[in-house]
């Protein structure tokens, strides 16, 4: 199993890169045979590392201790439910599922782009395989799921008792899945953004797949709460860990943009704004992976051991001046259709939701890094813990659901003072009624 998986690896590798390459040599040559040449490489590169995680599954079901990551997850006596668990509980396990899932849906997401987006398709391809040749070039270099065992051990050391619970079969791979998904409606944008098609043709693929993402990165984050208020004993459903802060971040940001695309389709606005929180996610995706690898801050959740996290750290960079780069470079194309014609309005609200989400994401990124800077300047360990993040993003979050409320009774373009009070004020008094109890 570790040469079929290795070799698996290798022909994924080989397969990513002519389809990364290939794809834009085509677009500049425009030659549409190697274009699609490209694209089913794409395909077949998935299926490689499907194999590459099924080689590695089986591993774990045949007891195959000579391979060392499966010596080091698992143990003759543990069941064979908990085996989909052990292959993600390590460092290289998860590393190989990730690479996996996200390639699988990258296939997806190209075989499904829409026909307007022909021109872009082949840049979206070179951005989805870039970040595969990435994650599998790490694979072989630094983390090798199959590499074999350097001890004599037929028993195995066995997977962690944290893991051993039923949240553990669904959390882990939903919002690792939903955080590496992230670049797909940001390649959608930047693929469109590269071929020159800086108006609406991107808006549809990014919006679908966006949602997509958010709900499996949702899915992943409520059963990570279950998880934690069963397991960790914090008392509560979500204590602020540093990497549910992480995957939590980005989620933020594609819930502003999914409310705020609506205003682009329906009145031709925020386009730029639009394009800049899709990039922002995504390098928000990239910080979250660093600091789930092995980086500076410290969580339960995140492979302390792990000696990759610079390597993380520096495709973070690199994504972050790549997202900018393409940001820049298109701006001035990106202007809205009208301008917003008043704050009492629909998109107005949706505005100003945005500003909300951000800034519970830059509270929770600030919380996250200050410690680091903290001991970084003053060489003083300081934590941030719970309290501090209910304290300042209490009053946002409850300024985000007053306005849900708020915003889809204002009608778009512009409304009076007048006619908003009227329509706002029957929901305002229902909402601010008293409540009555029977007594017990």
């Amino acid at each position: 199993m570790a040469d079929l998986g290795t070799m698996t690896l290798l022909l994924a590798l080989a397969l990513a890169l002519y389809a990364g390459i290939g794809s834009v040599a085509g677009a500049r040559l425009g030659s549409g045979d190697l274009i699609m040449s490209a694209r089913r490489s794409s395909y077949m590169s998935g299926i490689a590392l499907a194999v590459a995680t099924g080689a590695l599954v089986y591993a774990f079901v045949t007891h195959d201790f000579s391979i060392e990551y499966v010596r080091g997850h698992s143990d003759r006596a543990q069941s064979q439910a908990l085996t989909w668990v052990a292959m993600y509980a390590g460092n290289e396990g998860s590393l190989l599922y990730i690479t996996a899932i996200f390639t699988i849906m990258a296939m997806a997401a190209i075989y499904a782009s829409p026909r307007r987006l022909e021109p872009s398709r082949p840049y979206i391809i070179a951005i989805l395989m870039g970040m595969s040749i990435f994650f599998i070039a790490v694979l072989l270099t630094l983390a090798d799921p199959f590499a074999p065992t350097a001890v004599e051990d037929d028993r195995g050391i066995g997977v962690n008792p944290l893991l051993r619970h039923p949240g553990m079969f669904i959390h882990p791979p939903l919002q690792m899945a939903g955080l590496v998904g992230v670049a797909i409606p940001f390649a959608f944008v930047a693929g469109a953004m590269i071929a020159g098609q800086t108006r609406d043709q991107w808006l549809d693929a990014a919006r679908v797949s966006a949602i997509v993402v958010w709900a499996v990165l949702s899915a992943g984050l409520l059963i990570g709460a279950w998880w934690a208020y069963t397991i960790l004993g914090w008392g509560g459903y979500w204590s602020w860990d540093p990497i549910e802060n992480v995957a939590v971040m980005p989620w933020l940001v594609l819930t502003a943009f999914i409310h705020s695309v609506m205003v682009q389709k329906r009145r031709g606005m925020f386009r730029m704004w639009n394009v800049a929180l899709l990039s922002m996610a995504f390098v928000l995706a990239q910080f979250g992976l660093f600091i789930n690898r092995g980086g500076p801050v410290v969580s339960v959740h995140s492979f302390g051991a792990s000696t990759i996290g610079g390597v993380f750290l520096g495709f973070m960079l690199f994504s972050l001046v790549f997202a900018l780069a393409v940001f820049l470079w298109r701006s001035p194309f990106l202007k809205s259709d009208r301008p917003l014609e008043s704050f009492l309005s629909r998109e107005a609200s949706f505005l100003v939701n945005n500003f909300l989400f951000l800034g519970v994401t830059f509270v929770t990124l600030w919380g996250l890094l200050f410690p680091l800077f903290s001991e970084f300047a003053n060489d003083e360990t300081v934590t941030v813990s719970a309290p501090w993040f209910n304290q300042i993003n209490g009053p946002l979050l409850l300024a985000i659901v007053i306005l849900m409320g708020i915003g889809p009774l204002l009608p778009w373009r512009r409304t009076t003072m007048s006619s908003a009070q009227r329509w706002l004020s029957i929901p305002i008094a229902v909402a601010a009624a008293p409540t009555r109890t029977r007594p017990r």
